[in-house]
């Protein structure tokens, strides 16, 4: 059964006259080099834009050369997801199956932006949710205590790694501006997969006792070294849909909601009214997105969980190495425009 907050989306109109695609490309801090595509949807003379946050920059190029999905014409926003539900938006299977619902989430974002600018509407006014300033947090894999010595108050999400020594740990522990520690333990064949590793994980568990503690391993071995700290786990990484949630083996206390891991509309709200209705504490995530994607999860977060440890910082800080001066937390709420982001 649909949720309250599909209902009031899925008959939105959307014409669509024509499909443009726009590649984006940028250093981050770091060395990486990030390639995603802007999806800009056109009809009634005005645009929608989501971001396809696919990270392998041969599938962005294999995008730009495949013809588009027929969308044209008009459409309710619950036909045109049906429609991507069928489309064939790879011209090959992507390495990663994740890849299938990042793609499908840039066209059903954008599809999302050209109706509610077709009607003029923001989508909190459609969903009855007001825009609030957001909480962000920085989440880095470089040197974290050089960002915190430029700017204290900044809080952090990070990801801990076999090679950090329990020195290293002890000091980053003592900033007490750790909030949430990615132990990536769901992550294949990516460049940040770090395996299951008990040493590490007890050290997570005894030196960040206020810490969320997202995306464990759980074997025979971390599962005692997690022990007693199970009511911080949270979940990233496995979550595509409110039955991912379901299927956990027990209910998380968090969540981290990445929209692009979700494909659609429809999923990613129902996964949210799910988690408002049990009080499970949902939090927002990013890809690294260099262009609208970044601009769309922080007005989600605006709406959703707004006071949240959200991983949805500006831009700037994946692209900077440790600088006085950026944004800080928290940012205003959008402007109020139409579309997704006001």
């Amino acid at each position: 059964m649909a949720g309250d907050l599909w209902e009031r989306l899925r008959a939105l109109p959307v014409t669509v006259e024509r499909i443009g695609l726009e590649r984006r490309e940028r250093g981050l801090a770091g060395g990486m080099a990030r390639v995603t595509t802007v999806v800009v949807l056109s009809g009634a003379g005005v645009e929608g834009r989501g971001e396809d946050v696919t990270y392998e920059p041969e599938e962005h190029d294999a995008l730009a050369t495949a013809p588009p999905p027929d969308l044209d014409g008009r459409h309710t926003l619950e036909d045109l997801s049906a429609l991507l539900g069928e489309a064939t938006l790879f011209p090959r299977p992507p390495s990663q199956a994740a890849y299938l619902d990042y793609r499908r989430w840039a066209f059903e974002s954008a599809a999302l932006e050209l109706g509610l600018r077709q009607a003029g509407r923001t989508l909190g006014d459609v969903l009855g949710l007001p825009y609030r300033p957001v909480r962000f947090v920085v989440s880095t894999r470089l040197d974290a205590l050089a960002w915190h010595d430029v700017a204290p108050a900044l809080e952090f999400k990070l990801d801990p790694e076999s090679g950090w020594t329990e020195e290293l740990m002890q000091r980053l522990a003592a900033t007490d501006r750790v909030r949430v520690l990615d132990l990536k333990g769901h992550y294949r064949g990516t460049p940040v997969d770090q395996e299951p590793d008990p040493t590490l994980y007890r050290r997570c568990v005894e030196l960040f006792p206020d810490a969320v503690i997202e995306d464990p391993a759980l074997t025979p071995e971390t599962r005692e070294a997690l022990a007693g700290a199970e009511d911080r786990f949270s979940w990233d990484a496995p979550i595509h849909s409110l039955d991912d949630v379901l299927a956990l083996e027990r209910p998380p206390r968090f969540l981290n909601v990445k929209p692009s891991r979700f494909g659609s509309v429809e999923r990613l709200l129902a996964c949210l009214e799910h988690c408002r209705a049990e009080g499970i504490v949902t939090y927002g995530g990013g890809q690294s997105e260099l262009d609208v994607g970044r601009l769309q999860i922080q007005a989600l977060a605006s709406l959703f969980y707004a006071d949240a440890a959200n991983d949805v910082a500006p831009g700037v800080y994946n692209a900077s190495d440790p600088t006085p001066g950026l944004p800080g937390s928290p940012l205003p709420a959008p402007e109020p425009r139409a579309g997704i982001a006001g």
